[in-house]
């Protein structure tokens, strides 16, 4: 095991800046969202890539894999918007084992009342605060950052055995 390398007081301030914001913008986001559509920051999350899918559907993997979620944390959360009408289960015709979860009617509308004000709360909260020439160095850093992570975080490269 190497020795740390800790971070120094400009690093530490960064790094807290970053979580603190990454947090209370989540916060303000799903408040906002509850308040003005019913919907949770979970459910927009499912609803929007279905919602630009083809058709509103998408195999179960696919759509999990779009917003990072293990299988677990997918399953109950489409099982709650099922009781509520927002998608559907369906069998995969092409491959018996997958299954596919479908944009209802009910979430279409949902989703398509939500996002304006979802928009409109990201570009208040987040956008309005940044020069375009910040959003642009931004962008390049963020993608730097989540180009290096690798994708199984504890390869025996990157974690003791």
């Amino acid at each position: 095991m190497t020795d740390s390398r800790w971070l120094d007081a400009r690093e530490a301030r960064l790094w807290q800046s970053y979580r603190d914001a990454y947090r209370e913008l989540m916060r303000a986001l799903e408040t906002r969202l509850i308040s003005n559509s019913g919907l949770s920051g979970a459910d927009y999350a499912l609803l929007h890539p279905l919602s630009v899918a083809e058709d509103g559907v998408l195999r179960t993997r696919d759509l999990g894999k779009s917003v990072g979620w293990e299988r677990s944390r997918l399953s109950h959360q489409v099982s709650r918007m099922e009781k509520r009408g927002l998608v559907c289960r369906e069998e995969c015709v092409s491959d018996a084992r997958g299954s596919m979860v479908r944009l209802t009617d009910i979430g279409r509308k949902a989703i398509e009342a939500a996002a304006p004000d979802h928009v409109d709360a990201v570009r208040t909260y987040f956008f309005d605060h940044l020069t375009p020439e910040e959003q642009d160095q931004l962008t390049t850093v963020l993608e730097r950052i989540v180009n290096t992570i690798p994708t199984d975080p504890c390869a025996p490269s990157t974690c003791d055995e």
